[in-house]
């Protein structure tokens, strides 16, 4: 049962990255000027959308599940220190707060990695 509710668990967390990186890319010139009106390099939305798919597969497939969550933890709390830094908005002080609580979601990852049902187990 353990082993199971790490692998529902893995999903969950990830596909809020999953998604978000596939929709910057079909929202693209939006995403785009959104960061920049934000005074965010829009430069910076290829290595999101590449962070954003490929480390939420890692850890659904259990490889490379620390690093992969490690750099997700990061990221979440860049965004929210970026983004999410508006504190007398409550939609944006509860999204920064969403990304902390999702920060520490990941460094539970960092710290215990996956259960059976990865790909780091078969391999180690």
């Amino acid at each position: 049962m353990t082993n199971l509710l790490d692998l529902v668990g893995r999903i969950f967390i990830s596909l809020v990255f999953l998604l978000s990186g596939i929709n910057k890319i079909g929202n693209y010139e939006g995403t785009v000027g959104w960061m920049e009106s934000l005074g965010m390099s829009g430069g910076f939305l290829i290595p999101t959308i590449i962070l954003e798919i490929g480390a939420p597969i890692l850890i659904v497939v259990g490889y490379k599940v620390k690093i992969s969550a490690a750099l997700l933890s990061l990221f979440c709390i860049a965004t929210a220190v970026i983004f999410h830094n508006d504190f007398s908005n409550q939609m944006q002080f509860i999204s920064f707060m969403k990304n902390i609580g999702l920060a520490g979601g990941f460094l539970f990852l960092v710290v215990n990695g996956a259960k059976d049902f990865s790909l780091d187990k078969k391999f180690s």
